[in-house]
């Protein structure tokens, strides 16, 4: 039976949406794939490093404390109170006066006894990708640990693994709710991005300027 041009015109859209969502499943996976030596769960298990790298994020969701945050802050102060680093960059949007990320995460390290001295400010860490180059470019840190959610510890180290950096990801826990999952199928989008600018776009962060080096 000859196909109709109507049908045809459907069995190539089919195709098509079939290819395009294997390829995106298979950069998801390749990501996944490639940094999974370098993920941690416990603080006890990581290597030693002077230095950790804390992706920003809001601290609250509307009035609800959002637990993304709480459980990165909570690692990074385990970290230092078991002498696994020295210091922190702490990167993230400084959108505005009543939103700045890096300044909110200092404040609650403040209050947790950790000093003054080992905290440095990124506030140019608008997207993963600055975060990281310039955590070596700007800040000078060629070796760090990564404080994040799982997904989010693959995509920033395939990143630093792109870049040549040497990093380790703590992966600390995040909420297991719908937001939970709707924030992971957007991650999926985010590495599909993340690859457009590393191998096709070659992107570099919004911001450089003067080195900072930390001690």
């Amino acid at each position: 039976m000859k196909m109709s041009l109507t049908s045809y015109r459907t069995l190539i859209l089919i195709l098509a949406v079939a290819l395009f969502a294997a390829g995106i499943t298979l950069i998801d996976r390749s990501v996944s794939w490639q940094t999974e030596g370098q993920i941690f769960h416990q603080i006890n298990d990581l290597p030693d490093f002077n230095v950790a790298l804390v992706l920003g994020t809001s601290k609250y969701l509307g009035k609800t404390l959002n637990d993304y945050y709480a459980h990165r802050i909570e690692a990074a102060i385990g970290l230092y109170k078991k002498g696994k680093v020295s210091a922190f960059l702490l990167s993230g949007d400084n959108a505005h006066r009543s939103y700045n990320e890096p300044w909110t995460m200092k404040r609650d390290l403040l209050k947790a006894d950790i000093p003054e001295k080992a905290i440095h400010l990124d506030y140019a860490g608008f997207r993963t990708l600055d975060s990281i180059i310039r955590a070596r470019e700007i800040f000078e840190a060629d070796e760090f640990i990564i404080i994040t959610q799982q997904f989010h510890c693959e995509r920033a180290l395939f990143i630093a693994n792109h870049f040549h950096i040497s990093a380790v990801c703590l992966a600390v826990p995040g909420p297991l709710q719908y937001s939970g999952r709707m924030i992971r199928a957007r991650e999926t989008l985010a590495r599909v991005k993340a690859m457009l600018d590393l191998y096709i776009f070659h992107t570099q962060p919004k911001f450089l300027g003067p080195k900072e080096p930390i001690k």
